[in-house]
């Protein structure tokens, strides 16, 4: 191979990783040109986050669950203000309002696929004495959340409580992964 093929494709190889990152601006454009309503790309200091937020679950599962109300929001954390690569595991948190605690040992969440159950595992649970409130933080694997935003309607347990993602909820999940995404 002469000496200028291999300069060329060395300076091609440096620089492409470059042209494949997907920065906060053109996070924000996509955001608007999907209507995503509930996500916001955040820059701090030397980081960015991009977050998502829920509706709230329906009202009737939420006193079957013998809670208030529970929604949940998701986000992403990368360095600067562009990614290569996908963020993967995702931060996922279920925010339940409760007068008294009610996921702080049965909180094991899975979800009722089409092709069988998808065990998510147990969160790091917190819950905030005198605000009423429990959160149960999961991370979840990209691969993961998109079986779940690949269905209509998924029900799912946390411990022993039902709930149903509304459709709503399950198009925030889609179009989370296609803002986080780098293609």
């Amino acid at each position: 191979m002469n000496k200028s093929a291999f300069l060329f494709l060395l300076l091609f190889a440096s620089v492409f990783p470059a042209l494949a990152q997907k920065t906060n601006d053109s996070i924000t454009t996509q955001i608007k040109s999907l209507n995503a309503k509930g996500i916001s790309v955040m820059p701090e200091a030397n980081t960015s986050k991009i977050m998502a937020s829920a509706e709230s679950f329906d009202q009737k599962e939420s006193s079957r669950a013998g809670i208030q109300a529970m929604n949940f929001g998701m986000a992403v954390f990368y360095p600067g203000r562009s990614f290569a690569a996908p963020p993967d595991p995702i931060n996922l948190t279920f925010w339940v309002m409760t007068k008294k605690p009610r996921f702080a040992t049965d909180n094991k969440w899975t979800a009722a696929l089409a092709k069988g159950p998808l065990d998510l595992g147990a969160p790091v649970y917190a819950a905030k004495a005198g605000s009423n409130m429990e959160y149960l933080n999961f991370k979840i694997s990209r691969s993961n959340l998109a079986a779940i935003a690949a269905e209509n309607a998924v029900k799912f347990k946390l411990g022993s409580a039902g709930f149903t993602f509304t459709p709503s909820q399950i198009a925030l999940f889609k179009n989370f992964l296609a803002v986080t995404d780098t293609h």
